[in-house]
C-alpha cells in the first residue's frame, strides 16, 4: 500500500521523496507524521531551559539537539512497539488499518527488530548524559512499556501518555544541570526538595496539557473505537470533552506559572506563558465547530504551544535578576 495515510499531510516527505521499499519503514516510525517528535522533545527542552534560567545560563545548542535526536529515536521507537502491541485493534480502525503492521507491508519479527535498532540509537544518546539523566531516562522505560495496555485497561490512557512524554521535562532538567547542583549539595546546604519543585511542576503542566491535546486526538476515533472497544478520554468524556480539554489547559497554565515562581524566574516569561495559555484557550472553543474533521490540526497546533512554553523559559532566564 503506497497510499498516504490518513493523519498524515497529503505532502509528507515521506510518499514525495523517500525510495518505496523505505517508506513502509519510515511510516512506522511514523516519519511521515512529525507532530509526534516535537511533541515528545518540547517538554524535555522546557526542562533544559528551566534549569538553564536558573542557572542564569543560555540553553546549551549541543544538549537541545541532543534531545532532538533522542527524540527521534524513541518516539520511532515507541511508535513500532505501540504498533506491534496494537495489531489486532488497528486493523479495526479507519485511520490506522493501513498501518505497516496490520496492513501486512511489514511483518512482526522486521517490526521488533527496527523498535530494537530505534532503542540502541536512543540508548547511545542516553549514554552522553550525566548519572542522574541516565538514571531518569532509564526509568521512563516502565511508561513506555505499558503505555499500549492502557486503551485497554483505564478510559484514560490519554492520561498515561502525559506522564510519558512528559518525562522529558525531568530528565532534561537534570541533564542541564551542573552536578552536585542538582542534588542540592551545594556548599549553601539546600536540600533536593527545592530544587527538584520547578521541573516536577513543570512535568505536572505538561502532563495536562498532554491530556487535553490528546483527547483532541482521540476524538477522530470515537466511532471506530468504540466498535473495537477501544478505551479513551474521548469516549468516556463525550460531548463534554471540549469543556474538559479547557479546564485540562488550565490546569496545565497555572502549573506552568508555579514552576516559573517556583525557579525564580525574571518577568519576561510572564507575557509568554500567557499566550501559551491563549494559544490552548483558543482549541476547545475551535473544537466544537470543527468536530472530529478538525480535531488534527488542532492536536497539531499543539507544537506552537509547546515552542511558547520553552521560549518562557528562556525568556524567565534572561529577564532574571544575577
Amino acid at each position: 500500500m503506497s497510499a498516504t495515510l490518513p493523519d498524515a499531510a497529503p505532502a509528507n516527505w515521506v510518499d514525495r521523496h523517500a525510495p518505496p521499499r523505505l517508506r513502509p519503514w519510515l511510516r512506522l516510525g511514523r516519519f511521515d507524521r512529525p507532530t509526534g517528535i516535537w511533541l515528545l522533545m518540547l517538554p524535555g527542552w522546557q526542562g533544559i531551559a528551566l534549569a538553564d534560567a536558573m542557572q542564569r545560563r543560555t540553553p546549551d545548542l549541543g544538549l537541545l539537539a541532543l534531545f532532538f535526536a533522542g527524540a527521534v529515536a524513541m518516539r520511532a521507537a515507541g511508535c513500532a512497539y505501540n504498533d506491534i502491541v496494537d495489531a489486532d485493534l488497528d486493523a479495526k480502525v479507519a485511520r490506522t488499518a493501513g498501518r505497516p503492521i496490520p496492513s501486512g507491508q511489514i511483518g512482526l519479527a522486521g517490526a521488533w527488530t527496527f523498535v530494537a535498532a530505534c532503542a540502541l540509537a536512543g540508548l547511545a544518546i542516553l549514554s552522553s548524559l550525566n548519572w542522574l539523566g541516565v538514571a531518569l531516562g532509564a526509568a521512563s522505560l516502565a511508561l513506555v512499556g505499558a503505555y499500549p495496555f492502557m486503551k485497554r485497561l483505564t478510559w484514560w490512557p490519554q492520561a498515561w501518555l502525559g506522564l510519558t512524554f512528559n518525562w522529558g521535562a525531568l530528565l532534561g532538567y537534570a541533564a542541564a544541570w551542573r552536578l552536585p547542583s542538582a542534588l542540592g549539595l551545594a556548599a549553601s546546604g539546600q536540600t533536593i526538595l527545592p530544587r527538584a519543585a520547578p521541573a516536577l511542576l513543570l512535568y505536572a503542566s505538561g502532563v495536562f496539557w498532554t491530556l487535553g491535546y490528546d483527547t483532541i486526538y482521540a476524538i477522530q476515533d470515537l466511532e471506530d473505537d468504540a466498535l473495537a472497544g477501544v478505551k479513551s478520554s474521548a469516549r468516556r468524556l463525550g460531548a463534554a470533552a471540549p469543556g474538559a480539554v479547557l479546564g485540562f489547559y488550565t490546569v496545565s497554565l497555572l502549573l506552568a506559572l508555579a514552576a516559573w515562581g517556583a525557579g525564580g524566574l525574571g518577568p519576561a516569561s510572564v507575557p509568554a506563558i500567557g499566550l501559551f495559555g491563549v494559544w490552548l484557550a483558543r482549541q476547545p472553543r475551535k473544537l466544537k465547530a470543527a468536530g472530529p474533521a478538525g480535531a488534527l490540526a488542532l492536536f497539531q497546533s499543539n507544537v506552537l504551544a509547546g515552542l511558547l512554553l520553552f521560549a518562557a523559559m528562556v525568556l524567565g532566564g534572561w529577564s532574571a535578576r544575577p
